[in-house]
């Protein structure tokens, strides 16, 4: 019998299997169904129904002889282990209805024989591994009416031929890289209720015949890359309650016609390039739960008729051009949960309607134009969990009661002119997890304002008027990483108890007024990544067992009344910036701090006593950039091994007792003469430091033999000079190419000037002028073209967009640029330097040659030539340079745009991360931000409620590029819930890249990959590791009992 002989093929055939025995009717065994039929005067029983689903079952269906069972009408044998090709032989079973193989591991094409099943109306292949083309042979299925093929690898166009499934009610080709333009055709499948094709790569407009289905109630066009604008002929569908057409290119207006769609639930339009004003007739969608048009251009003001959606849950307007005021018709929006106005230009006061918003959880209006005072009311809204109105110009006290319904977690109002006392009810409000009242004018005393926050993970309460001690109380806010209390009049002794806060990765309380020592339980906080006490009263030494801060990357004592001597154990540290100026420190400096080999922006020993010679050790800090050794004592030379600190950009010893000859660098080449003043007797061929002789009788005759030759050197001086101005004015007409300079200079990056004036030429020659065929890619920030150097030398150039505002901001350009410049770390794209001119400004780069790893994943041929293995290691590429960014920078800098289009291979597949740190640089302090980096799919949630963009942003980004490399393409149905909602059991395996085989050596690798990638999308950045235990995981070896479960049937879940 057919069904026996398929179990026999079957690896491992499954518990169900077991009552399929050659002695009992196929009609008694489990998943199997019969029915009756007429044959002549008999009813033989025939076998119907085959329904096996999430049955284990491991094996080919091809092995099925589908002859021999001619009257089957329904097959049902999603999640199980299916694999090799959909057979053609299907096509045998002409009375079938119903076809569900989805999430196996079906592989090829799906067969043209398929469409001659002229009976099947549902066919479910999705969560497979199907390649090629939708065959145009589908169009025969006119019965149908669900075609379900979503998430696949299907490529190609939609068919015309799907135009004649007149019958179809459900059509779902969404998460494959399907390509083209959306048939005209599809206007005539007038029975649509659903139409997904969201995550694909159509393109061109928006087809007008969409108007035509008329029963349709569910669009997904999302995440293509439709252009054009939104075709008026979609407010036909009156019956629609879910639209979604964000993240494309759409432009245009948002047409006022889509006031019609009365039954709307879901509005979602973001992430385009609309323009023009919000309609006042949205107004009019009564049923609108959710309306999402942020990250676009939108002007004009917000239409007081949105006040008529009063089932409205979801209001995003974050990041267009919207200005005017809010309007008073926000406050009738009494179910209203969560409201998004940020990054706009948005003026005038905050309605005290909004306290009426009794359902409001989340209401973020940073980064506008805002003034006026925090409504009195907002203390009212008793399910307040997020308040963000950072970066505006609001005054006034903050409302007594803003804690009053015990559940606000983040308070983030910096960046403002508040005034007054710190709100009573904020002394017990346990909720809190991020309070950050930085740059304000608000007063109060810190020993009594706070109390305790056994959830808090931020508090920045810098630059604000807050007097007092530091509370004991601090020391049970166990959760608290970051503790910002510097600038303030903050008085009297660390206590003892903040060692109580073992995760606290910064502490600042520097420019304040804090006497006595340091005590020594400070130095266990083994997490303590930065620690600034600088600008203080402080007293005593620096105990030996500093060294216990394993993890310090920045130490900042300055400016304070600490004594005695440095401590040798500072160099068993990994510091990266070291200051203790100001202090009175005294002895030597200890050989030690040459073991620094991470000491990278800064050290700073000026103003102290200290004596003895300079240490030749300090020649090893070959990364460090500032060393200021000056207003001391110390005696002897200057080392010779200072020649070897080829990072240094500074060298001061000014003030001190040294003598001999000035090392000969290419620095101190051209060092300020101030580095050197008031010593006992430097010399060196330097502006305004003797000359340095041998012997005095030597000095005499040299100056002797320069008496003599000085007038006629003086002539020959001159008449080079007038020859050269002769030249200049003939040729100054002409616009010659630049003659190549000499083999000692053509090392062109090496020898750049401040304003690059050596690289503008040669750049702007090799892509002529910037021409658009050298283009390699478009971003937020400009044009990346592929320039080929007069040496040969292929470089990225990213020439970059400038406004007015950046314009006259040069000076905090190129001093960020500098220190962009000076990142180092090999899975990092090399940045050469900037150039900064009045045409044109752009940055140099390294070119990678393969791409990035989003092209790769997209290409077939790559993306199996990168493998598991392959994979692995890239994801320990990227965790280490993020890592380095974080931690090993200073300032350390956040990325912000972690996605895999800035994730570039090499031809070996080694990954290299690129526009790091671009964000921050091009304007750290303008309104928009945070705005100004990120891409839709990889931003983390928080950012949807605050303003404040952590590392942890970050670590998000990469854990869906680390399921983007597992999956074989972005994780969004994993991110939106759609496959991991707890109702359906998901195998890890059927999430896996089905172009590569199935792991086996690398099982208990990857398991510990995808695990750590889930523990970065946790929606609490406090739940999610630093980007340094993250890498930390990665590299450590896993031991063999990693995963508790056989890796072929572990779930998502388990995970």
């Amino acid at each position: 019998m057919a069904l026996l002989h398929w179990k026999a093929t079957l690896a491992s055939p499954p518990l169900q299997m077991s009552s399929w025995q050659e002695n009992t009717s196929p009609c008694n065994w489990t998943g199997i169904m019969c029915t009756a039929i007429p044959h002549g005067r008999r009813m033989p029983w025939v076998v119907t129904n085959i329904s096996l689903p999430d049955a284990g079952i491991h094996g080919q269906l091809g092995e099925l002889n589908f002859s021999a069972l001619p009257f089957l009408t329904y097959i049902d044998l999603h999640n199980n282990s299916l694999h090799g090709a959909l057979p053609a032989s299907i096509s045998s079973l002409s009375a079938l209805s119903k076809l569900t193989l989805q999430q196996n591991q079906f592989t090829g094409k799906i067969p043209h024989e398929i469409g001659d099943l002229q009976s099947l109306m549902l066919l479910a292949l999705s969560f497979n591994r199907l390649t090629g083309h939708i065959p145009a042979s589908l169009g025969n299925l006119t019965m149908l009416t669900e075609l379900v093929i979503h998430q696949n690898m299907i490529s190609g166009p939609i068919p015309e031929d799907i135009g004649r499934l007149v019958n179809l009610q459900l059509l779902q080709l969404s998460n494959n890289t399907i390509s083209g333009m959306i048939p005209k055709i599809i206007g005539n499948m007038t029975q649509l209720n659903v139409l997904d094709l969201y995550g694909n790569q159509l393109s061109g407009p928006i087809p007008q015949e969409l108007g035509t289905l008329v029963h349709l109630r569910s669009l997904d066009l999302s995440s293509n890359d439709f252009s054009g604008p939104i075709p008026i002929s979609i407010s036909n569908l009156t019956k629609m309650n879910r639209l979604f057409l964000h993240e494309n290119q759409i432009i245009g207006l948002i047409p006022p016609e889509l006031g019609n769609l009365a039954m709307l639930s879901q509005l979602a339009l973001c992430t385009n390039q609309i323009t023009g004003p919000i309609p006042l007739e949205l107004g009019h969608l009564l049923n609108l739960q959710d309306l999402e048009l942020d990250e676009n251009q939108i002007s004009g003001s917000i239409p007081g008729s949105l006040g008529n959606i009063t089932k409205l849950v979801r209001l995003a307007l974050a990041t267009n051009q919207i200005s005017g005021s809010i309007p008073q018709e926000i406050g009738n929006l009494m179910n209203l949960k969560y409201l998004s106005l940020p990054q706009n230009q948005i003026i005038g006061s905050i309605p005290k309607t909004f306290g009426k918003l009794q359902s409001i959880q989340s209401i973020k209006l940073f980064d506008n134009k805002l003034s006026g005072a925090l409504p009195k009311e907002l203390g009212d809204l008793t399910n307040l969990v997020e308040l963000a109105v950072s970066n505006n110009s609001l005054s006034g006290p903050l409302p007594t009661n803003i804690c009053s319904g015990g559940r606000l977690q983040h308070l983030t109002v910096h960046y403002n002119m508040f005034s007054g006392p710190i709100p009573r009810s904020l002394k017990t409000c346990t909720s809190l997890v991020k309070i950050i009242l930085q740059k304000t004018q608000l007063t109060g005393d810190i020993s009594h304002d706070f109390g305790v926050y056994p959830q808090l993970i931020w508090m920045i309460l810098s630059s604000t008027r807050l007097s007092g001690q530091i509370p004991q109380s601090l020391g049970a806010c166990t959760q608290l990483t970051v503790l910002h209390l510097q600038k303030n009049n903050i008085t009297g002794s660390i206590p003892p108890i903040l060692s109580k806060l073992s995760r606290l990765e910064e502490l600042r309380l520097d420019s304040n007024h804090l006497s006595g020592e340091i005590p020594p339980e400070i130095y266990t906080l083994a997490n303590l990544y930065g620690l600034n006490l600088s600008s203080n009263q402080l007293s005593g030494s620096i105990p030996t067992q500093i060294e216990k801060l394993g993890n310090l990357g920045y130490l900042d004592m300055s400016m304070n009344k600490l004594s005695g001597s440095i401590p040798e154990e500072l160099g068993t540290m990994k510091l990266q910036s070291l200051k203790i100026n100001n202090n009175n420190f005294s002895g030597s400096l200890p050989d030690a701090i040459g073991n620094l080999a991470g000491l990278q922006t800064m050290l700073d020993v000026s103003n102290n006593n200290l004596s003895g010679v300079l240490p030749q050790q300090l020649g090893k800090l070959e990364m460090l950039e500032f060393l200021n050794l000056s207003h001391n004592q110390f005696g002897g030379s200057i080392p010779s091994s200072f020649s070897s600190m080829l990072s240094l950009s500074t060298l001061d010893v000014s003030y001190n007792d040294l003598e001999g000859p000035v090392p000969t660098t290419r620095l101190l080449q051209n060092a300020s003469t101030s580095w050197f003043l008031h010593n006992k007797g430097l010399c060196g061929n330097h502006s305004g430091l003797p000359p340095c002789y041998s012997t005095p009788v030597a000095g005499h005759h040299k100056r002797k033999i320069l008496g003599l030759l000085l007038p006629i050197l003086l002539f020959v001086g001159l008449s080079i000079v007038a020859a050269v101005v002769v030249i200049i004015m003939l040729n100054r007409n002409k616009r010659k190419p630049q003659e190549n300079v000499t083999s000692q200079g053509r090392d062109l990056f090496s020898v750049w000037n401040f304003d690059g004036r050596l690289a503008f030429d040669d750049i702007v020659r090799a892509t002529e002028d910037f021409d658009d065929k050298y283009i390699i890619g478009t971003g937020g920030y400009g044009k990346v073209y592929k320039a080929r150097l007069q040496d040969g030398q292929l470089v990225a150039v990213k020439k970059l967009y400038q406004t007015e505002e950046e314009l006259d901001d040069q000076r905090r350009f190129h001093s960020e640029m500098e220190i962009l410049s000076q990142i180092r770390q090999r899975s990092i794209v090399k940045m050469y330097g900037f150039c900064s001119h009045p045409a044109y400004k752009f940055l140099v780069y390294d070119y990678i040659q393969q791409g990035s790893l989003h092209r790769t994943l997209e290409n077939e041929e790559l993306a199996t030539e990168l493998d598991w293995h392959k994979r692995i290691a890239l994801a320990n590429d990227v965790a280490q340079a993020i890592s380095y960014l974080h931690h090993e920078c200073s300032p350390p800098i956040i990325h912000r745009d972690i996605t895999s289009n800035n994730i570039l291979l090499d031809t070996t597949f080694k990954a290299f991360v690129s526009d790091f740190g671009t964000a921050r640089v091009l304007k750290p302090d303008s309104s928009n931000w945070s705005a100004l980096a990120g891409t839709y799919g990889y931003i983390a949630p928080e950012l949807s409620y605050t303003s404040v963009v952590t590392e942890k942003c970050d670590v998000y980004s990469f854990g869906v590029v680390v399921l983007e490399l597992v999956m074989g393409k972005h994780p969004r149905d994993l991110l939106d819930g759609t496959l991991s909602n707890g109702e359906q059991v998901i195998l890890v395996k059927d999430i896996l890249d089905q172009r590569l085989t199935t792991p086996t050596t690398e099982e208990n690798r990857l398991y510990l990959l995808i695990k750590l990638a889930f523990s970065c999308l946790e929606s609490s950045p406090q739940a999610r590791p630093s980007m340094r235990e993250a890498y930390q995981l990665l590299i450590e070896q896993p031991s063999s009992s990693s995963c508790s479960v056989p890796f072929s049937a572990l779930t998502l879940q388990q995970i």
